[in-house]
C-alpha cells in the first residue's frame, strides 16, 4: 500500500498543472443597482490585468452565479472583450437580474480563445433583507380617456376611463387610487373619488372608470395618484377643456372657443338595444293577427266544400 501511494503521488495523478497566465483578476466590486419587491438588480465590475505577454489574442468574461444554498448554477453571462494590450487593466461591468432570496457565489472567468486564463469570486448575502424602492410598484398609467355622460344645470359629468399597465415581473397589489378633478387656474378642485387598481398580471393593461362631476365651461386637469400605505407611489394627469383657448389667425392674440358639452353627450346603447326590441316585439302582434285572419278564412271554405 505504501509503494502504491508513492507510486501515485510521483504520477501526476492527484498533481495539477496548469498553464501559467499572464493574466490577473485583480478585484471584484458588487452594487445594486435597483430593488424591487422580488427581484434586484446587480452590477458586478470585474478588474482584470494583463502582466505581460505579446501576443494579442481575443479575451471573453464568463460571469457566473450560483445559489449558496442550493449550489445550483443560476444565471451566466459572456461578454466579449477583445485583444488587451499588456501591462493595460480592464474594468469590465455586467448587469445580473436575480430573484431577491438569500445569497449568491458570483465568479469570474477569464477566457483567451476559449482557454481559461484565470478566475475571481465574490459572495453576496441575506438578498431579502435589502428595502425595496419605494416607487417602485410596476405600475405605470398609460392613457386616459373622458366621455360626457350627462349634462344638467350647468354641471358635467364625465366618466374616466385609466388605463393602468404592470410593467413588473409579478402580479401587482391592489392599491388604493385617488382620482381627483382641478380646474386649471384656481386650482379648486371639482371634484375627487377614491377606487382600487386591483390585482394586474404582468405586462397586462386594464381600464378602470370613474364618474366625476364638475362646472360646464371650465378647463380641468384630472390628477390620478397611487397608494402604497401612506406613500404615493405613482401619478398621472390627463386633461379636459371644456373652455379652450385658440389662436387667431394672427396668432397676435387668442380667444376663448364655447364648446357645446352637450353635443359629446353618449347615450347609452343598452337603452337604445331596449327602445328596438320594444319596436320589435310591438310589431309582431299586428303580423300575427294578419297570419290568423288567412287561416280562418281558408277553414270556413273547406268547411263549406267538403261540409
Amino acid at each position: 500500500m505504501f509503494i502504491i501511494l508513492l507510486f501515485t503521488s510521483g504520477s501526476g495523478c492527484v498533481r495539477s498543472f496548469e498553464e501559467e497566465s499572464y493574466y490577473n483578476i485583480k478585484d471584484m466590486d458588487i452594487s445594486a443597482d435597483h430593488a424591487g419587491a422580488s427581484f434586484v438588480d446587480l452590477n458586478v465590475t470585474t478588474y482584470i490585468e494583463k502582466s505581460y505577454g505579446d501576443t494579442e489574442k481575443n479575451t471573453s468574461l464568463l460571469l457566473k452565479v450560483y445559489s449558496r444554498e442550493s449550489g445550483l448554477l443560476e444565471v451566466q453571462e459572456k461578454t466579449e472583450l477583445g485583444k488587451l494590450k499588456k501591462e493595460e487593466t480592464k474594468a469590465v461591468s455586467q448587469s445580473l437580474s436575480l430573484p431577491k432570496t438569500g445569497g449568491y457565489n458570483i465568479r469570474s472567468v477569464l477566457f483567451e480563445e476559449n482557454i481559461q486564463k484565470g478566475s475571481g469570486e465574490i459572495n453576496v448575502y441575506n438578498l431579502d433583507f435589502l428595502p425595496a424602492d419605494v416607487q417602485d410598484v410596476g405600475l405605470e398609467i398609460s392613457e386616459m380617456d373622458f366621455r360626457v355622460k350627462k349634462v344638467e344645470d350647468g354641471k358635467v359629468l364625465i366618466e374616466s376611463d385609466i388605463y393602468m399597465t404592470n410593467e413588473g415581473r409579478k402580479t401587482s397589489s391592489d392599491f388604493r387610487t385617488l382620482v381627483k378633478v382641478r380646474e386649471m387656474d384656481a386650482g379648486l378642485l371639482a371634484d375627487k373619488v377614491w377606487i382600487q387598481t386591483g390585482e394586474i398580471k404582468p405586462e397586462a393593461t386594464v381600464i378602470r372608470s370613474v364618474n366625476l362631476t364638475m362646472p360646464d365651461q371650465y378647463n380641468y386637469v384630472v390628477e390620478v395618484l397611487v397608494w402604497n400605505n401612506d406613500t404615493i407611489v405613482r401619478r398621472g394627469e390627463g386633461y379636459i377643456q371644456l373652455s379652450p383657448e385658440v389662436e387667431i389667425k394672427d396668432k397676435t392674440a387668442s380667444e376663448t372657443k364655447k364648446i357645446q358639452t352637450s353635443e359629446f353627450e353618449i347615450v347609452d346603447q343598452n337603452e337604445m338595444a331596449s327602445e328596438e326590441e320594444y319596436a320589435e316585439e310591438t310589431g309582431t302582434p299586428g303580423f300575427s293577427l294578419f297570419l290568423a285572419a288567412i287561416l280562418l278564412c281558408s277553414a270556413a271554405v273547406l268547411r263549406r266544400r267538403f261540409g
